[in-house]
Order: C-alpha cells, then sequence, then structure tokens
C-alpha cells in the first residue's frame, strides 16, 4: 500500500474520532453509552413522573397546559399522523393559544405500556399509548386513541418535550 492510499483511510479515522467528541448541547456523542445502571434508572423514573404529570396537568387546567410541557427552543417540532403539525416553538405557542376557543377540556391518559428509553442524562424518548376526550365549548366530547413518541429533554433540572409525534389510530374496517 502506498503512502498516499494509507494517508486517506488515515485522515477518515481522525475525521470519525473528531465527530464522536464533538459535543451535541452540551452532551458527548457517546454519552449515552456512558450510562450507569444507576443513572439509567434515575432518568427512567424522572421522565415517567414527567409524563405523569403531564396528563394530570394538562387533564387539570385544559389545552394551554401545554405550553409548558413543550420545549420553547428553535429545535422543537410536532408531527401528527405523518404530518408535521408545528414546524417550531413559535407555531405551537400560537396554536396553544387558540385551542380554548375549540376545546374547552381535555382528559389526557397514557396506555399501561408507557416506555422510557434513556438516551443520555439529558434525553430520553418516550412512547405510549394514549387516549385523550377532547370537550369542545358546546359541551361535546370526543375521543381519540393512538400513540404518542416524544423526545425528552431536560434543561436546567426540568424535563420537556423536545421532539413529538401523535398516531391516532385508524378505525377498524368493520366486516
Amino acid at each position: 500500500m502506498g503512502r498516499g492510499t494509507l494517508i486517506v483511510p488515515l485522515a477518515a479515522l481522525a475525521a470519525l474520532s473528531a465527530f464522536s467528541s464533538l459535543s451535541w448541547g452540551g452532551q458527548s456523542a457517546d454519552e449515552g453509552q456512558a450510562l450507569t445502571p444507576r443513572t439509567r434508572a434515575a432518568v427512567t423514573a424522572s421522565v415517567r413522573r414527567f409524563a405523569r404529570a403531564v396528563a394530570q396537568d394538562v387533564t387539570a387546567h385544559g389545552p394551554t397546559a401545554w405550553r409548558r410541557y413543550f420545549s420553547d427552543t428553535p429545535s422543537f417540532f410536532m408531527a401528527v399522523n405523518g404530518q408535521l403539525q408545528f414546524a417550531d416553538s413559535a407555531a405551537a405557542s400560537r396554536a396553544i393559544a387558540a385551542l380554548p376557543a375549540m376545546i374547552r377540556r381535555i382528559e389526557l391518559t397514557w396506555g399501561e405500556d408507557l416506555r422510557i428509553d434513556p438516551l443520555t442524562a439529558h434525553y430520553a424518548v418516550v412512547a405510549s399509548s394514549y387516549s385523550e376526550v377532547q370537550v369542545n365549548p358546546q359541551g361535546q366530547a370526543h375521543t381519540d386513541r393512538g400513540y404518542f413518541t416524544a423526545v425528552a429533554e431536560r434543561h436546567g433540572g426540568e424535563w420537556t418535550f423536545r421532539d413529538v409525534h401523535w398516531s391516532s389510530a385508524v378505525p377498524q374496517a368493520q366486516e
């Protein structure tokens, strides 16, 4: 192997090594591998409490309570049924402010299958089936069921949802 052919793989290896030590949001790219079982359990418990608090607060205080649980950062987005609903935090804020005109009350329940997958001490994936009863200003109720996934992010000791996707269950065809 000539000297020129050896330099290309070495340069690639050096670039890969530099990339793996990059910092994303203060967390190294390989931090997820460094989670101890104790840290993993602590993150899981903390995010599970956060998810339960979200459901309780949205149920107790209505649709505008969502604002405090969505990340107020440029990286936030939310998709619903495969379509981008909010491209950023500002779009989510505008839509949430308008919700009381359409939804008076929400009863959000996560399923027993709530899963937390800690990625780092500051990021975790949240996934769960859900049931959401939405009551409009006229008192009519609509129930939506489906599956929810999100990346939860911790800033200053508080969790928020950074990236969110809601998928409503498709009604089964009657035979």
